[in-house]
């Protein structure tokens, strides 16, 4: 009998051992679970996460790419405005110079005319009324004439055709115009050419 009391007390005594190892057993399964589900949930974000940023990316680069096109586009129109404004300003570039000749020709033309004949008075008046119409037409048109006589030497606009030893009048100052130059809405078309003075 104590035999069989012995081996109850051992059944026992093991199945109170066996109670908390099964409890404790549950227990880190639920813990093991728990951590399977929060890694499994972790690693279904983790995709999600980089395609966002990837998305986002994405976006940034297409916002960057549509400011670039914006600005050059923005260029372009500039540009454009630019190069029409410059078109109709010089439109004639080309041809204002093919008419200065004449404007010479006339101003020599009344320059040899003898004010003092009276059959020539009639020619002289006819050739003034012809060039001044003309010089009109050419400033409405935005062609002005550089007569620079007494003025300082521009090297921009004036071509110096010789230097004269002058006492009385400052160095580099305009003493004589032989030919007018024209300008074109400030642009040169024809540079004057002078006699400028130098020291004596």
């Amino acid at each position: 009998m104590p035999e069989e009391t012995n081996k109850e007390e051992k059944t026992a005594v093991n199945d109170d051992q066996a109670a908390p190892q099964t409890e404790q057993q549950g227990t880190l399964d639920e813990v093991n679970a728990e951590i399977e589900a929060e890694l499994l949930d972790e690693l279904d974000q983790e995709p999600e996460q980089s395609e966002t940023e990837q998305l986002q990316q994405q976006v940034a680069s297409a916002n960057d790419q549509v400011l670039r096109v914006q600005a050059e586009m923005q260029n372009l129109r500039r540009r454009a405005e630019r190069d029409v404004e410059n078109a109709h300003k010089y439109a004639l570039d080309k041809f204002a110079p093919e008419l200065l000749p004449v404007v010479d020709n006339l101003e020599r033309a009344l320059a040899a005319i003898d004010g003092d004949d009276a059959g020539q008075k009639a020619v002289a008046e006819g050739i003034e009324l012809t060039l001044k119409t003309f010089v009109d037409v050419l400033v409405r048109y935005k062609v002005e004439a550089v007569d620079p006589a007494g003025q300082p030497f521009d090297a921009e606009f004036h071509q110096a055709v010789s230097m004269v030893p002058n006492a009385d009048i400052e160095p580099n100052t305009v003493m004589d115009v032989f030919q007018k130059g024209y300008t074109l809405n400030g642009r040169l078309l024809r540079p004057a050419m002078v006699v400028v003075s130098k020291p004596a």
